[in-house]
């Protein structure tokens, strides 16, 4: 019954528009305080042990190294590459748009902070080029959602911390995927940029010395996740200690090597990271009380059970869990989601037989997918504010995307080879 109570607190606070961390803090302490078994000590306790990590500094260097590399001049780099390597496509802005995100992922790892820094930098562009606002942020805010999948994705090493899951393995698994996606978003605006006449007319193509001097430009940003993915295959570092190398690599292309970082720009950026990653931390420790509140009550154990003796098919397995997370990432953050849930996921995963590294992907698509679609899309509502966007407008255009999406995770979900080829050939 305390559980119970506990649980609806925590949807009554999050109805009621507290902030989801506060709310399970909230909701946490009042199972502490009626339940007279337990001291009130451990959901300090429980909080801080869930911060109190190694592995977790990844996500606190990888973060900084994202941001760093974005007052680098990197992004006008890899944004005049990309416009070089789509000069004479059908809908060039548009494809620019989805391979800058797929480069930009491999550096950031946060998909808050490619879909913020792309709405100010491209939207306005496809703006002049007479595309729909609308539909540039909508295009803008799905295709962020490859960064989760790419290394060094932050969501990646939330997963592997808690399900006990190799990150390494994660990293590797991602990237198929990750270029599945951008494929697809290719193909997906093709056919609208024909469709509704955006950029058809031919352009001339790109000189030889124009695609030498632009992939010259991009080539140091590419090479930070094959250093990352090398480096940690090849076990020279652990992915903590690569989060720590991306920073000094940061650090040196903004200010010795392109030289576009200022000391006040450093501070900015510093002060930024510590924001985002206060953020994210206070949601792992929230997370982590109200995860061991699951295991005392048994509640992964029940799950397994109920859900094992009605699905023994992992198929099936993979299509009723599709639903549900799209369902519930409607309603909930993904971030709290992946926390929660994970711990919950993982006998499951175990009873059936499915590859976990397999699932992990497939998992963080699905939440990816809840950012984007209300009520509570962070991505949707982060993309919208700054290009000004109407919440209706951008539902009516980012319906496609949405679609393409499932298609991807339904491909991931039954193709393994998809996300666990690559992790195979590096054992």
């Amino acid at each position: 019954m305390d559980f119970t109570i506990t649980v609806i607190l925590m949807l009554v606070l999050i109805f009621l528009n507290i902030p989801v961390a506060y709310a399970m803090i909230a909701s946490c302490a009042y199972y502490f305080i009626v339940n007279d078994s337990i001291t009130k000590e451990i959901l300090i306790q429980r909080m801080m042990s869930g911060v109190e990590s190694f592995p977790l500094l990844a996500i606190v260097f990888f973060i900084t190294a994202g941001i760093l590399m974005n007052y680098t001049g990197i992004t006008e780099r890899m944004l005049n590459f990309a416009e070089v390597v789509t000069r004479r496509m059908t809908g060039r802005l548009a494809k620019v748009n989805v391979l800058l995100s797929l480069l930009m992922s491999g550096i950031s790892g946060s998909n808050i902070a490619d879909a913020a820094m792309q709405s100010k930098v491209l939207v306005p562009e496809m703006t002049k080029r007479h595309y729909p606002v609308a539909f540039s942020t909508a295009l803008t805010a799905a295709t962020s959602l490859i960064t989760p999948i790419i290394p060094p994705g932050i969501a990646l090493i939330m997963y592997g911390y808690i399900g006990n899951v190799s990150i390494g393995d994660l990293f590797l698994a991602g990237v198929l995927p990750g270029f599945l996606l951008a494929a697809v978003f290719m193909a997906c605006v093709h056919f609208i940029a024909k469709k509704r006449g955006f950029e058809v007319e031919k352009l001339e193509r790109a000189k030889s010395k124009e695609i030498l001097v632009a992939s010259k430009d991009a080539v140091l940003a590419i090479l930070l996740p094959v250093i990352i993915i090398g480096g940690i295959r090849l076990g020279v570092f652990s992915p903590t200690e690569a989060g720590g190398i991306a920073i000094i690599y940061a650090l040196l292309l903004g200010l010795l090597i392109y030289r576009r970082m200022k000391g006040s720009q450093l501070y900015e950026a510093l002060k930024e990271s510590v924001n985002l990653t206060a953020t994210i931390m206070i949601i792992i420790a929230a997370g982590t009380a109200f995860g061991w509140i699951l295991t005392l009550e048994q509640i992964p154990q029940q799950l397994t059970s109920a859900v094992t003796g009605y699905i023994g098919n992992p198929q099936l397995f993979f299509v009723v869990m599709m639903i549900l997370l799209l369902l519930v990432g409607m309603f909930v953050e993904g971030n709290v989601l992946l926390i929660i849930l994970t711990p919950i996921f993982m006998p499951m995963l175990k009873t059936l037989g499915i590859d976990p590294v397999h699932f992990g992907i497939f998992f963080i698509l699905c939440l990816s997918v809840g950012t984007i679609t209300p009520p509570v899309g962070t991505i949707m509502f982060a993309t919208t504010a700054i290009t000004k966007v109407k919440i209706e407008d951008f539902i009516k255009e980012v319906w496609p995307f949405w679609l393409v999406l499932v298609v991807v995770i339904l491909l991931v979900a039954f193709i393994p080879g998809i996300s666990l080829w690559l992790p195979s050939l590096s054992k």
